[in-house]
């Protein structure tokens, strides 16, 4: 009797897939090469900038790296700012392609892991905080993709990492990522491994820092120098600095007292207002310097707008209130010009990450809800609610139902007919939808 075929001998030989197998193994070769070469200390490289100190360069006579810019008001303000709206943002699964998609938040466990708890470690909106604040100051926001074993496709959770303790390589035509845990342990992972977010400037490895690369090195220095100037003028009484002339002769030893003893009794705010006794001849004369000369006060205001501009925020909404914003002047349309030109640019590479690296079928997305943001204050909220569900005998475009999640409340029963402008309903002037079969 002759053999099939259709039989294969190798494949029956062992056990598990061959195909799997053979996948397996040279993904493995890929992270041993990328391994046997974890150096990365050259020039131009992180690794090479945190050994010599090229990470902490001095500007305005400040060193300036991530740390020291999270110290300055305005830089703080914008990256807890764009972290805490994109951690406020439900991330949505669908199922469907184009028009034909709908939410599928029910069927899909990823849903719970973006929205809740990414890992035991990590709460989804702790971790989307983290992320972002990564993107804003280190220009690469970095997820660890846990999955059940090492060859299967089933995600489990996600760990974010510090993007400082993450080195990324390029071995035979993909990305490969050294990642070293706060324990010293050292993972090397595949692309299909990490989800890997870079902000502006991304040269195939790393995004560029805006500390590092950006404007925003010199505006945190110079922000940093004026906040020391102002200390110290604050420390000094607000006062200028001033000169103690004599006519007579005063040995070194007499004027190192004097200048001890005025310091000592007149320095300080808790001493601006105590008279001084000059005795012997001593007279006082002012240095003046006017507000317009040390500019401290523009200086401060100028550092503000600049650190918005680099991140994209308005001013206004950091603090800076001086000037009226060029969006307009309602708040629905100051918070839509923030969503659409500031948040989406990097939701986007999210939504685009998680879809290749989670999903990796058209079949479904993953999609941010950016409505809470953009729908204004209550009036209009209803009012726009009010028309999208049917009013004056026009065509719905969302059911009650619909509308009433948008505002928080509870279905109510029949509400999830999309009203067809009175074709078909009990009453062709049924109020605002509120009739349907």
């Amino acid at each position: 009797m002759t053999q099939a075929t259709w039989y294969d001998t190798q494949r029956v030989s062992q056990p598990g897939s061959v195909v799997l197998a053979k996948w397996n193994a040279e993904r493995q070769a890929v992270k041993n090469e990328a391994a046997r070469s974890i150096s990365t200390a050259t020039a131009g490289s992180e690794v090479h900038e945190w050994l010599t100190g090229g990470a902490h360069q001095y500007v305005a006579g400040v060193p300036v790296n991530e740390k020291t810019a999270m110290r300055v008001s305005a830089v703080y303000a914008a990256v807890s700012l764009i972290g805490g709206a994109v951690s406020n943002m439900p991330l949505d699964i669908y199922r469907g392609v184009g028009d034909d998609a709908v939410k599928a938040n029910q069927d899909s466990k990823l849903f719970w892991l973006f929205n809740e708890e990414l890992s035991p470690a990590w709460s989804a909106p702790v971790a989307w905080e983290f992320s972002m604040s990564s993107l804003m100051l280190h220009g690469d926001s970095m997820w660890r993709i846990l999955r059940a074993s090492p060859v299967s496709p089933d995600i489990v959770g996600f760990e974010p990492w510090n993007p400082l303790a993450v080195w990324v390589q390029r071995v035979r035509g993909r990305l490969v990522y050294t990642m070293v845990d706060p324990d010293g342990q050292v993972f090397v992972l595949d692309q299909d491994d990490v989800l890997h977010v870079p902000g502006v400037g991304f040269d195939g490895l790393r995004g560029m820092s805006p500390i590092r690369h950006a404007a925003l090195r010199s505006a945190v220095g110079v922000a940093h120098a004026a906040d020391g100037f102002a200390a110290s003028f604050f420390s000094n009484g607000a006062r200028p600095d001033f000169a103690l002339t004599t006519d007579g002769k005063l040995s070194d030893e007499a004027v190192k007292i004097l200048r001890d003893t005025w310091e000592q009794r007149h320095s300080g705010t808790h001493n601006a207002h105590k008279p001084a006794v000059l005795t012997g001849g001593l007279k006082v004369q002012q240095l003046t310097m006017t507000s317009q000369d040390a500019q401290l006060l523009d200086t401060r205001k100028f550092q503000i707008e600049d650190i918005a501009r680099i991140y994209g925020v308005p001013p206004h909404m950091i603090g800076s209130m001086d000037k009226t914003s060029a969006w307009g002047t309602g708040i629905e349309q100051l918070s839509i010009s923030f969503v659409r030109y500031t948040l989406m640019r990097h939701l986007v590479k999210f939504q685009a990450e998680i879809n290749r690296k989670c999903f990796r079928t058209g079949r479904y997305s993953a999609r941010f809800d950016a409505w809470g943001l953009e729908k204004g204050d209550l009036s209009s909220l209803f009012t726009s609610l009010r028309v999208a569900v049917g009013r004056a005998g026009e065509p719905g475009l969302i059911t009650i139902n619909e509308a009433r999640a948008k505002a928080g409340m509870p279905k109510v029963p029949g509400g999830d007919k999309l009203f067809d402008g009175g074709k078909g309903n009990a009453s062709t002037d049924a109020p605002d939808g509120a009739q349907q079969k």
